[in-house]
């Protein structure tokens, strides 16, 4: 019997078997060995291994593993669902690698599919689900950065006040908004706030600096929870590759990251109230109202031109001097970890249609960043905002 004790230890070593019950074990008159496993339902298997020698042993126990299916943590079966729960979380990390929402879409499809094709690799004795899967993902974007350029949040150098427009720059050239709802998925509020401050555009504006790898451990390390050994097998790195690239990660983001808690949160009731009179202002085409609600250091852009305007005076100039906004309406939204507004603007027929995402950022009390994201009409559906709003009261 010695043949079956050698089996039921490799049975048990492999985590691929867990949930496999030995339930009948003999040595027949020609030497061989009969293994009866049982699932543990209505399955049950019978394994013969011929002559009970070690590389027999071996090779039923290589065969045992096959045949059985790798376990989630909570010892089930995975199946589609659970890869299927991963996408709220995948897309919130593909966003941060990417900047890009459109991209962040191909990103986390092309992962999943790989996982549903894959799964029957998927060895809970390596990693987790969820480092399983993220590893995929990591691949998916690494794939994807490899000939991308380094998305802009702002062009280098700011427009005259009475330039025009240009021309627009390509979409691969910019950081494109995302909907919170898509991007922070945390339940304790400390968690919340890391997942609002590092989808801030400035942050992601700040992580284009980083090579991929380094940007994938720094969000999989500080933002997403994961542990160093945890990163280190979505990685496919050592764990003291990932804490070298975490190191470097962090040097250069802090000589490009905004000051962390210099930009308010969109809980805080005091910026509640200065963006409620800034809509109102904006709405009336009040100039004076702004003027005492604006930064002196203000910015306003409007991607995909390249076009922008540094400074309070030069900012509301352009907007006194235009009528082009009288008649907007802004609804709020929830994106990139700030409050901003879906701008509407009537059309021929009076009704306000979808016109640009427009993100504010908040500091000292004032508003220090307009963000116009031109021709984002075409996705307020994924900020749960009406198609159109009644012509103008």
């Amino acid at each position: 019997m010695s043949g079956v004790v050698v089996l039921v230890v490799l049975i048990t070593a492999s985590r691929r078997a867990l949930g496999w019950v030995l339930l009948a074990a003999a040595v027949t008159p020609s030497g061989d060995t009969l293994i009866v496993l049982s699932n543990g339902g209505s399955v049950s298997t019978a394994l013969g291994v011929h002559g009970c020698t070690a590389a027999a042993v071996l090779l039923g126990a290589v065969l045992l593993a096959e045949v059985t299916s790798p376990l989630c943590d909570d010892g089930r079966v995975p199946g589609v669902e659970d890869i299927e729960a991963l996408r709220g979380p995948l897309t919130g990390y593909c966003y941060r690698m990417l900047g890009s929402a459109a991209d962040t879409e191909d990103a986390v499809q092309e992962a999943v599919i790989r996982a549903h094709r894959q799964l029957g690799r998927f060895d809970p004795a390596r990693a987790s689900l969820r480092t399983w899967v993220h590893a995929i993902a990591t691949n998916v974007c690494l794939d994807m950065l490899r000939a991308a350029r380094r998305r802009e949040l702002l062009a280098p150098v700011p427009a005259a006040v009475d330039g025009e427009l240009g021309a627009p720059l390509p979409a691969d050239a910019w950081l494109e908004p995302m909907p919170d709802s898509r991007t922070v998925h945390a339940a304790d509020p400390a968690d919340v706030a890391v997942q609002r401050e590092s989808v801030r555009l400035a942050f992601l504006a700040a992580l284009q600096h980083l090579p991929p790898r380094q940007r994938a451990a720094l969000l999989l390390r500080e933002v997403f929870a994961f542990s160093a050994a945890e990163t280190a097998a979505a990685l496919e790195l050592s764990v003291p590759a990932v804490n070298s690239a975490l190191q470097r990660a962090r040097a250069t983001l802090a000589e490009h990251r905004p000051a962390p808690g210099a930009v308010a949160g969109p809980d805080d009731p005091a910026v509640r109230d200065l963006l409620a009179r800034y809509v109102a202002a904006f709405e009336a085409h009040d100039v004076a109202a702004l003027r005492a609600l604006l930064h002196r250091d203000t910015v306003s852009s409007m991607p995909p031109f390249a076009w922008w305007l540094s400074g309070r005076d030069d900012v509301l100039r352009v907007f006194a001097g235009s009528d082009a906004c009288a008649d907007d309406r802004l609804l709020p939204v929830r994106t990139n970890g700030t409050i901003g507004y879906g701008q509407y603007r009537p059309a021929e027929d009076g009704t306000l249609r979808p016109f640009a995402i427009v993100a504010l950022e908040v500091r000292d009390g004032l508003v220090t960043h307009s963000i116009t994201f031109l021709g984002t009409g075409t996705r307020f559906g994924e900020y749960d905002l009406p198609e159109f709003l009644p012509a103008h009261r």
